[in-house]
């Protein structure tokens, strides 16, 4: 086993690890204004549609509808702030059953 690349890898993780959790310990001991809050509590949900979207279009060029129809999905689970995963997984569900029962 070449060590230089093991150390290489151990290096790379904790380079990626370390920005990582840094934020999420000291986070707690700031005191933020309650619009800050809200904005930071809004972050996972922005960053699932803004990755989610563009792919709403391209799940099956014949059918767009099945993509339109799970990101519906996913957006009414998240307008009423369920948690992202939740919002994911359902919209993935939709886009199946409407595979099983429109077929390809």
């Amino acid at each position: 086993m070449n060590y230089e690349i093991m150390l290489m890898i151990i290096g790379m993780a904790a380079v990626t690890y370390i920005p990582r959790v840094l934020p999420a310990v000291f986070i707690s001991k700031f005191k933020f204004s309650p619009k800050f809050e809200k904005f930071l509590r809004l972050i996972p949900y922005t960053a699932m549609s803004a990755l989610i979207f563009p792919g709403l279009f391209s799940v099956d060029s014949d059918k767009p509808y099945i993509g339109i129809a799970g990101g519906i999905a996913a957006a009414l689970l998240a307008w009423k702030k369920m948690p992202v995963m939740v919002c994911v997984i359902a919209g993935i569900a939709v886009d199946m059953l409407i595979y099983a029962f429109v077929g390809h």
